[in-house]
């Protein structure tokens, strides 16, 4: 695909703000007590993922929420809150994987599918990859549960159509995320830096995008410590929806909205 890539419908840039629960799970499955100096991951339940509720329903935007299974089973009322105020519950692993899964993987989708299924009363259709773990087994799974995406992939900077054995599926597409420049976990986790600064890099990422193929998808966490949870970095995300907002040709979606409307219009994606 060469120069601008226009989208269908008129639409100059789709923008998708995510938000990867990433709570006790991260610590629990790394064998840490959920504890003390390692309790920033309870935030999210308590009081991150509320406070995003009440940021996007403020504006009037859809967004996902990609949550661990094991966090579903913490707080489940959260998980139902989510679902119930009309946002996209979306699956992350179960502990939060960062080990290699090998004959583990099935079972461990499997198993937040149905967490996820009996708590909202929906089945999901979309995977982020925790800690971006990912094998060949991976998409032929999440096919078989019916889901109609992936955002996992770091390898491309357009949705494009899934392929399993070279073949080209026309009901499932991949939705790639950069966990680096659109994350805000290694600007608050290891560079420290301030949350005003990170808002400058975002606004910078979106125009360059916006001015190029129109494709965004932020992520963000709503853990205390690295996350974005706390009121000034929540902050930032407020802030970067105005920035965004004032541009002609945007529409937001949920992820899995997306994927709908770029699997409706299959032809135009690679």
């Amino acid at each position: 695909m060469r120069g601008k890539y226009r989208w269908p419908d008129g639409v100059r840039c789709v923008v998708t703000l995510t938000v990867d629960f990433d709570g006790p799970s991260h610590e629990t499955g790394r064998k840490l007590r959920p504890l003390g100096i390692n309790s920033w991951g309870r935030y999210s339940g308590r009081r991150g993922v509320p406070r995003y509720l009440d940021l996007f329903e403020k504006h009037q935007i859809p967004a996902s929420f990609f949550v661990p299974g094991y966090d579903a089973e913490c707080y489940p009322e959260v998980v139902k809150e989510i679902h119930r105020r009309g946002f996209e519950v979306g699956a992350h692993g179960y502990l939060h994987e960062a080990w290699d899964l090998a004959d583990e993987e099935e079972e461990l989708l499997k198993r937040t599918h149905r967490i996820l299924s009996d708590l909202t009363g929906t089945a999901p259709l979309g995977w982020r990859s925790p800690s971006g773990r990912k094998s060949a087994r991976t998409i032929r799974v999440l096919k078989e549960l019916g889901y109609i995406y992936d955002s996992s992939d770091k390898d491309y900077d357009l949705p494009y159509l899934v392929r399993i054995d070279g073949r080209r599926m026309s009901d499932m597409v991949e939705l790639p995320s950069s966990a680096y420049s659109l994350d805000d976990f290694p600007f608050y986790k290891f560079s420290m830096t301030p949350a005003s600064e990170v808002l400058e890099h975002w606004k910078q990422e979106f125009d360059s995008l916006y001015h190029e193929n129109g494709y965004f998808m932020l992520m963000v966490h709503p853990r205390s410590g690295w996350g974005s949870g706390t009121p000034s970095r929540a902050r930032v995300v407020d802030d970067l929806i105005h920035y965004i907002k004032r541009h002609e040709g945007v529409r937001f979606f949920s992820v899995a909205g997306l994927a709908k409307w770029c699997l409706d219009h299959h032809d135009d994606f690679e």
